[in-house]
């Protein structure tokens, strides 16, 4: 959790990624879960700067700028629609312990490790991000859970309701036997 960093990161805003030079502080935020190195550039994405800044963990700057979470929070929604919804689940599973990767395909949204378990086992959940009232077609989704649960993940729908709270839904596949037994009325009492 961001809260357990020891001191406020400084990281310079490059296109959609957030460089984070300092080589303590990259240790520091990968044992937390946070960021990724690629090409040998260690860096935080979207969602993880966006709760850095919340939690005031994270000084962020784009040349000689300094940029806040509500200036970056306007500049994502410009881009991408759905980053307010990705951000309060982040945030939320953050708060609640949990380390939070991309999502890898089938349409989820996050990778979400057990407690205690990131950097030693695998993700146990995907979550798929929703708000209230958004139809979904049900084909792809149940697609996607087949997917999933044959990986050996658990799927998870978050839903944001209208006042913003963060609602699961463990989704599992169901099977229903046809009952052939035929029913007497004398079984039934009056």
């Amino acid at each position: 959790m961001s809260s357990d960093l020891e001191s406020k990161v400084q990281g310079n805003l490059v296109k959609d990624q957030t460089i984070i030079k300092n080589q303590k502080m990259q240790n520091e935020l990968e044992q937390k879960g946070y960021g990724e190195t690629t090409t040998g550039i260690y860096g935080l994405n979207m969602i993880e700067t966006l709760y850095l800044l919340y939690s005031k963990k994270l000084k962020l700057n784009k040349g000689k700028t300094t940029i806040d979470f509500d200036g970056l929070m306007q500049t994502c929604i410009k881009s991408n629609a759905d980053i307010l919804t990705k951000f309060l689940i982040f945030r939320d599973l953050r708060t609640r312990g949990y380390v939070i990767k991309d999502g890898f395909g089938f349409g989820s949204d996050f990778r979400v490790y057990e407690r205690g378990h990131f950097g030693t086992k695998s993700a146990k959940y995907l979550v798929f991000a929703l708000n209230e009232g958004t139809q979904e077609k049900i084909g792809q989704i149940q697609k996607n859970i087949y997917e999933i649960t044959q990986m050996g993940k658990e799927p998870i729908v978050a839903v944001i309701e209208r006042r913003g709270e963060v609602i699961y839904y463990k989704i599992s596949k169901m099977s229903f036997q046809e009952n052939k037994s035929e029913l007497k009325m004398k079984d039934f009492k009056f």
